[in-house]
């Protein structure tokens, strides 16, 4: 019997007699994500945290105070029955947690995995608090995953309402659009899914890599759909293979929805960006992921840079998995460039731990200047700048001030450009009427409606490059509003 497991049954010996107090709460240590070796997966796809046994789960959700108040609710997008599901999960209840949980996410095992809980749920958690430490907080995130791979049950599909003759249309098949549409078609909505890309699941699919969320599990999630009664159109761009206008007009959607992220590059506009070996993380990241470059060769017709020495420009969550994919696509140096402070990261914090863990050298309070080319356009080099810490900006962080004469350059066959995305202009191009901000998102109110009637917006297309919880939340928002203006329509 490990430690852990007669910790455990000590546990369950006590409660037999009196309630755990806070105390002995507070007494039982966090338990750690089991993960492969830093070394080991360099070399493989594999997902790299390999989740909670179940006495690690029980022990985990026996830490949580139990909270009358639950403030750890008021830091979840889709308000999850947090402190319920726990419970469940310490007495041994794995069903009963897992249905907690979809009452309000259709997504468990891809939350668990990606969702940023130290900012959100975990932050606000008591127990994080009394250590005043945030990694010390109850692991709610990982006890999501938990509970979300060990349910098996195929047969777990939400309930569906009365046919009531109304068509909704989903544009985009990421986070937000999924919610709305289980959310939809839960009312008895008749619902299409239209996806641009060949496979659903939006940035699920072609951002996130394989070793932080396995595809399989996006399309476990996503066959639920299919299983209510949700039509998946893949291949099909709205605003060119049909506008809105014409869905609402001659198709006969009674609804849309618009939630086709915001997938439209950024650059740095510097010299150089135009040579060969350049890449958008964006590019870089849905070759490797939706289209499997990892794989060319070995049942895979996508091509990818084979790069050796790799420059990462940016410092999120992006750049963490743009600069861990090289390594895996066999690069032998990768650099991460980024002009702050690693304080300043907005990039996880595991995130950053797993990238170090795997060789990524770190570059901070650097910034590029110029890429550098060979006489027949590819990269050679990455002339950088030196950075000190400024006064504070718009941002509240402090503005980062280029050291002169601090040039040097590094020694780069290919560089991955991760500093954001900016929305897609075509739905603006096609659909008159439908207003927009200056940063080119779709403007809503507090209902997730836009300025056209019955449709509505939400996720990146609308607050710039979030989080896919985010997206899921205001997904549940813009579905109950259309659900009850279908409802004012019958």
């Amino acid at each position: 019997m490990t430690d852990s497991e007669k910790l455990l049954q000590d546990l369950l010996a006590k409660q037999q007699t009196e309630k755990l107090k806070p105390k002995d709460r507070y007494e039982i240590p966090s338990q750690p994500m089991p993960a492969q070796d830093g070394v080991v997966r360099r070399n493989n796809i594999e997902e790299v945290a390999t989740g909670y046994t179940e006495t690690q789960a029980r022990l985990e959700a026996m830490r949580c105070l139990q909270c009358k108040n639950a403030p750890c609710v008021a830091g979840c997008p889709v308000k999850i029955r947090i402190k319920d599901f726990v419970t469940e999960i310490a007495d041994g209840n794995y069903g009963e947690a897992l249905a907690i949980i979809k009452e309000n996410s259709l997504l468990p095992a891809v939350c668990g995995r990606v969702c940023p809980q130290e900012v959100q749920c975990q932050e606000k958690c008591t127990v994080g608090k009394k250590f005043k430490d945030v990694d010390q907080a109850v692991a709610i995130g990982r006890l999501e995953r938990f509970v979300a791979d060990w349910d098996k049950n195929e047969g777990s599909i939400p309930d569906v309402a009365t046919e009531t003759g109304k068509k909704v249309a989903i544009i985009g098949s990421g986070p937000g659009g999924i919610v709305v549409a289980a959310d939809c078609r839960r009312a008895g909505h008749d619902v299409t899914v239209f996806e641009a890309f060949h496979k659903p699941g939006g940035v699920l699919v072609y951002g996130i890599p394989e070793f932080r969320l396995p595809k399989a599990i996006v399309k476990e999630e996503i066959d639920v759909l299919g299983k209510m009664g949700v039509k998946i159109v893949c291949n099909f761009i709205v605003g060119r293979t049909r506008t809105i206008r014409q869905l609402m007009e001659e198709d006969g959607f009674d609804a849309v929805y618009v939630g086709v992220g915001a997938g439209l590059p950024k650059f740095m506009n510097m010299e150089g960006e135009q040579l060969v070996g350049v890449y958008s993380a964006n590019e870089y990241l849905t070759r490797a992921n939706l289209m499997k470059a990892y794989q060319f060769g070995k049942g895979a017709d996508t091509p990818i840079a084979i790069s050796k020495k790799v420059a990462v420009l940016g410092g999120g969550n992006v750049a963490m998995d743009s600069a861990r994919t090289a390594v895996r696509l066999g690069a032998e140096k990768v650099y991460l460039v980024y002009r702050r402070s690693e304080i300043e990261m907005p990039a996880r914090v595991e995130e950053v731990h797993h990238a170090k863990e795997e060789g990524i050298d770190f570059r901070i309070l650097q910034n590029p200047k110029r890429v550098l080319g060979t006489e027949d356009g590819y990269v050679k080099g990455l002339e950088c700048l030196k950075y000190e810490l400024g006064e504070p900006d718009d941002s509240g962080r402090r503005r980062p001030v280029a050291i002169e004469g601090s040039e040097f350059t590094l020694d780069v066959d290919t560089v991955i450009v991760a500093i954001g995305n900016g929305a897609n202009p075509l739905i603006g191009q096609t659909t008159p009427g439908l207003e927009f901000n200056r940063w080119g998102n779709i403007v809503v109110d507090e209902n997730c409606k836009t300025s056209l009637d019955g449709v509505y917006a939400g996720g990146d297309i609308v607050l710039g490059a979030a989080t896919v919880i985010l997206a899921m939340g205001q997904g549940r928002i813009a579905a109950a509003a259309m659900n009850e203006f279908l409802q004012q329509d019958q």
